[in-house]
């Protein structure tokens, strides 16, 4: 036997505090049917037991229920499941990490309506405890904690790049009054990113702004805390996700904005408006949108105009799972793109039962399982060649990063964009608007 890394009181201790009556109904309510295995798409491209949704469920059920439910625990002989080994350890942050990206989809399937996602999030919290957070994900959470973002961009190099974007701007569209603000104080929207977009992806932090511009947009950056993304809610550390999602509203509040609009980000937008108010007993200080809700109303009020024909070739949308099946964002995206470019096709599935690409639920950062990630994304690689798609726009730069890599991998050869970019490409500018109604 390994040596004992925890001692059972102690297990026994957190599986209390983060299993509410909810979650341990979940774990006495599973009928073991094995609908969940055809649903998830690390068990449709491996065919492994351990990676059928209910089997993980069960196995976080055997764990509570002999360390916690008193007949059980009394009656119960010892185990390898409740013996806190270096390979428990590594057992339960395989399936907890390594076989789930929090996605939900196998909640749609459950006959019953289970949700293991809420288990692999609280059993993440528990395996953090212990110290079983995967090095590059807990590095990820542990920049955004000590810098305010997770790629550790300083202050003075975020300046920088907004103010070099800026000037990006005024050349794009020919305006030297065209501008990317920082810290105004008043303005309607708090605008905030990925980091990855100033650190790799300019081009979609340019289009957002081209696209605000042209709206005639009242808004503002921060130039201390613009980080949309939470990974701390992957890891399951609800602490440290409470202070990145306060870094946010309390910005927002502080600048005295009426609403705070987030970048394309699957889970920074389902964290940001569906658990801060969780975090601060129940109350949404602040009105929270995702940047499509704001894009959408854009162009269906008339105040952009696009031109769809600026966007030749077949455009398909990968639905990202916190964004839509968990988030509620479904049907902005479609609307979007069905007025901005020239041919827009569905994959099957779609909307709420789309399959994950397997870039959520921190899978990214955690190298241990990057080949598993790749080999999972293959239910994806082969609904976007289904399609004959040339582009592909999905709103969650979790997404583009592992679209890229699928694309690569699977020779796919196709090109991924943000749907803002999409939309950025297709705006008719107000001096072009001019421009044509006097040729008229």
């Amino acid at each position: 036997m390994g040596q004992e890394i925890a001692q059972k009181s102690d297990l026994a201790r957190m599986l209390r505090e983060r299993l509410d009556c909810e979650l341990t109904a979940y774990l006495d309510a599973c009928v073991r049917c094995g609908l969940c295995a055809k649903s998830c798409h690390y068990y449709l491209t491996d065919g492994e037991p351990e990676s059928i949704p209910g089997y993980k469920l069960n196995r976080v059920g055997g764990l509570y229920r002999r360390l916690v439910r008193l007949p059980d625990r009394v009656l119960s002989r010892d185990s390898s499941e409740t013996r806190l080994t270096d390979e428990f350890l590594k057992a339960m942050v395989d399936v907890a990490f390594g076989r789930c990206n929090m996605c939900g989809r196998c909640g749609f399937h459950c006959s019953i309506g289970l949700d293991v996602s809420k288990v692999t999030h609280r059993i993440r919290g528990v395996l953090g405890e212990l110290g079983g957070v995967p090095e590059g994900l807990d590095s990820t959470v542990q920049a955004a904690v000590e810098t305010g973002n997770n790629m550790r961009i300083t202050r003075n190099e975020w300046v920088d790049t907004v103010k070099w974007l800026e000037e990006e701007l005024r050349a794009e569209v020919s305006d030297e009054k065209a501008s990317m603000p920082l810290d105004v104080h008043g303005a309607r929207i708090l605008y905030a990113v990925n980091p990855r977009e100033p650190k790799f992806f300019p081009l979609s932090l340019s289009a957002v702004a081209k696209v605000f511009y042209a709206a005639g947009e009242d808004w503002t950056m921060s130039s201390e805390f613009f980080d949309v993304t939470n990974y701390a809610y992957y890891s399951g550390d609800d602490v440290q996700a409470e202070m990145l999602a306060k870094n946010l509203t309390s910005e927002a509040e502080r600048l005295g904005v009426s609403a705070l609009v987030l970048s394309e980000c699957g889970h920074g937008y389902y964290s940001a408006r569906w658990h801060v108010p969780r975090y601060a007993d129940g109350k949404q200080r602040i009105q929270v949108l995702s940047i499509l809700e704001l894009l959408w109303d854009y162009i269906r009020t008339g105040r952009i105009k696009v031109d769809p024909s600026a966007n030749k070739g077949r455009v398909t949308l990968h639905d990202p799972c916190h964004l839509v099946r968990k988030g509620g964002i479904i049907e902005e995206q479609r609307n979007i793109l069905k007025n901005v470019v020239s041919d827009f096709v569905e994959m099957t599935p779609n909307r709420e039962r789309n399959f994950c690409c397997s870039g959520g639920g921190g899978s990214l950062s955690m190298k241990v399982f990057a080949n598993r990630r790749i080999s999972s994304g293959k239910l994806k690689a082969e609904q976007i060649r289904r399609t004959e798609a040339e582009i592909v726009a999905t709103p969650c730069h979790n997404c583009i990063d592992q679209l890229l890599e699928l694309d690569k991998h699977y020779k796919l050869g196709v090109k991924i964009l943000t749907v803002t970019e999409l939309v950025a490409d297709a705006l008719v500018l107000p001096a072009e608007c001019d421009s044509e109604e006097e040729r008229l």
